[in-house]
């Protein structure tokens, strides 16, 4: 098994324990976030190429609500048997990568946007700045594991939107 942040896990509910380890992508050693947050990528990018549009973006919504109202829920039960803010648990940066994703689509260039919302998202919350750590704070249990992935999602969803918004009107005025 993994650890919380280099200490020894507890035996926990093995229903929570799927559940807030992201399928176990949480107890891979190295960087669990940036594999769960990777995973989160390749879901939704399946999802890309089987839904339209309106449909990817009301998909990624629902995503975003269940998984932050779940992911609060059986990280704050986590909590019990790991500790605070358990490394393992990475069912947030699923929430976390999935924001910025929402302005990503936008035909030839969605791998482009994708992978630039998922770098900024990793960068964001690791660095955890405008707010990200203290949200943490603000916020008891499972809650504050999952709204700072969501600050640091929304974050990088503003700057891709942006970067977006530029590049496009950019093609334009040059043509």
């Amino acid at each position: 098994m993994s650890d919380n942040n280099y200490r020894k896990l507890g035996v926990a509910p093995r229903f929570h324990e799927i559940l807030s380890t992201g399928f176990y992508t949480g107890l891979l050693p190295g960087a669990p976030g940036t594999y769960a947050a990777f995973t989160a990528l390749i879901i939704w990018y399946v999802l890309y190429l089987l839904l339209s549009p309106l449909a990817l973006t009301l998909s990624t919504i629902a995503l975003i609500v269940v998984t932050t109202v779940t992911g609060a829920w059986t990280s704050s039960v986590m909590e019990r048997y790991w500790g605070p803010d358990p490394r393992a648990v990475v069912i947030d940066e699923y929430v976390g990568c999935w924001i910025p994703l929402l302005v990503a689509p936008c035909g030839e260039y969605t791998w482009l946007f994708a992978l630039l919302g998922f770098g900024l998202f990793r960068l964001i919350d690791i660095t955890k700045p405008l707010g990200c750590r203290k949200i943490e704070e603000l916020c008891p249990g499972g809650w504050g594991v999952m709204m700072d992935d969501v600050l640091a999602g929304t974050y990088a969803l503003i700057i891709v939107y942006i970067l977006k918004l530029i590049y496009f009107n950019h093609r334009y005025i040059l043509t």
